[in-house]
C-alpha cells in the first residue's frame, strides 16, 4: 500500500492480525503519514474484522511507544508504522513494527554526491526509510571505484548502516576505517549530528530533492556549536537546575539523571528531577524557580527547539562542560545508546 509517498506492507499487517486472532488494534504513525490514515484503517478493518484505532498523539520515533498509555483499553496489538524496532525496548502490549519505505530512488542523488566525497573509503549511513536501497547506494559507489563501508551500530540499531537522531553508533563504529561519510536522506539534523559524533567530513544526498550538501553541513555544525556554547555560557551562573527524565519507553535515562544530580550536588548546585512525557516551553515555564534545565530524554529537545525556551536547556554533555568536568574541546553530541 502506498501512503504519502511511502510503501507500507499492508498485507503483512493483515496476516499478523488474522494469525493472532486479534480483535482490537492500535496504530501508531508519525504525522507525515496521517493524511491517508483513514484509508489504512478502513482497509485493515475490512480485511480482518478487527477494531482498529489510531493513536492521535504525536509520534517521534520507535522510542515513543504508546503501549503503556493503552493499558486498560483492551488493546491486543499495537502496529507501529514508519519506524524500525529499537531492540532494547520492551513493550507492555505486543507490538509490530512496519517500516515506511521511501519510493524515491536515491541513486541519482548518490551519483551526484560522488565528486564531493573525500577519499576512497566511504562510510554509508541512512535512516529507516532508505534502508532497502543501501545495496543500490553501494553499487553506485563501487561503480566510481570507491569502497563503501557500513557499520553495524549498537544494541538500539535494528539494521546495519542505520542511524537515529539519538544514536550515531553505526557511523562511530567505522569512523577509523573511512575517509568520509555519505548520508542518504533528508534534513540536516542527522548529518550534522554524525559530523559532530565522528569528526569526519559528511556529505548528504537527498533522494527527495536530489540536492547534495557538504559545505552547508559544516556551516550548520558551526552555527550549532556557537548556539550551544552560548547556552552553556548562560548556564554558568545558574544555581537551581531541573533535570528532565523522559517517560517515553526509549528515552528513560533515570540513572543518567541521578548521576547528573550528584554532580550538581558536589558543585553546590540545587536540582530537582522532572518526570516528563512531553517536553514543551509551556510545561517548563511553570517552574519559575529553576534557572536551567538539563534533558536526559531525547537529545533533540535541547537542539531543535532551543529558540522556543526562555531559559537554557542543556544536554548531559553540556552540563558537564558547565560544571568543569569536561572541557569545551571534548564536546560531543548527546546520544542514547543503550
Amino acid at each position: 500500500m502506498e501512503l504519502a509517498g511511502y510503501r507500507i506492507d499492508l498485507q503483512r499487517i493483515i496476516d499478523i492480525i488474522k494469525d493472532r486472532h486479534v480483535k482490537s488494534v492500535a496504530v501508531q504513525m508519525p504525522e507525515g503519514l496521517r493524511r491517508q490514515a483513514q484509508t489504512l484503517v478502513e482497509a485493515l478493518e475490512k480485511k480482518t474484522g478487527a477494531t482498529v484505532m489510531l493513536c492521535a498523539d504525536p509520534c517521534y520515533g520507535a522510542c515513543d511507544l504508546a503501549s503503556d498509555r493503552l493499558r486498560g483499553l483492551g488493546i491486543d496489538l499495537v502496529v507501529h508504522i514508519g519506524h524500525t524496532e529499537i531492540p532494547t525496548i520492551k513493550s507492555t502490549i505486543p507490538t509490530v513494527y512496519v517500516n515506511a519505505v521511501s519510493l524515491r530512488d536515491p541513486t541519482a542523488a548518490v551519483a551526484q554526491a560522488v565528486p564531493k566525497l573525500v577519499g576512497s573509503r566511504i562510510g554509508v549511513v541512512t535512516t529507516a526509510q532508505h534502508l532497502e536501497e543501501l545495496t543500490k547506494v553501494q553499487d553506485v559507489l563501487r561503480k566510481h571505484h570507491l569502497t563503501p563501508v557500513i557499520g553495524k551500530g549498537g544494541p538500539r540499531i535494528a539494521s546495519h548502516g542505520q542511524i537515529l537522531g539519538c544514536d550515531f553508533s553505526a557511523g562511530i563504529d567505522i569512523q577509523d576505517q573511512v575517509d568520509s561519510f555519505l548520508f542518504v536522506g533528508s534534513g540536516m539534523f542527522h548529518p550534522v549530528g554524525l559530523a559532530l559524533a565522528t569528526h569526519k567530513p559528511v556529505i548528504a544526498a537527498d533522494p527527495y530533492t536530489g540536492k547534495v550538501t557538504r559545505e552547508e553541513i559544516e556551516t550548520e555544525k558551526d552555527a550549532l556549536l556557537r548556539q550551544r556554547y552560548a547556552a552553556i555560557a548562560i548556564a554558568q551562573t545558574a544555581t537551581r537546575f531541573g533535570i528532565i527524565v523522559g517517560l517515553k519507553a526509549g528515552q528513560q535515562r533515570l540513572a543518567e539523571a541521578q548521576r547528573l544530580r550528584l554532580l550538581l550536588t558536589e558543585k553546590g548546585k540545587a536540582s530537582v528531577l522532572l518526570l516528563l512525557d512531553q517536553c514543551s516551553p509551556m510545561v517548563l515555564q511553570g517552574f519559575a524557580e529553576l534557572e536551567c534545565f538539563v534533558s536526559t530524554a531525547c537529545p533533540r529537545i535541547a537542539i531543535d527547539d532551543r529558540a522556543l525556551y526562555s531559559r537554557p536547556v542543556l544536554t548531559p554533555v553540556e552540563l558537564e562542560v558547565v560544571l568543569g568536568v569536561r572541557s569545551w574541546d571534548e564536546y560531543v553530541f548527546d546520544q542514547i545508546t543503550s
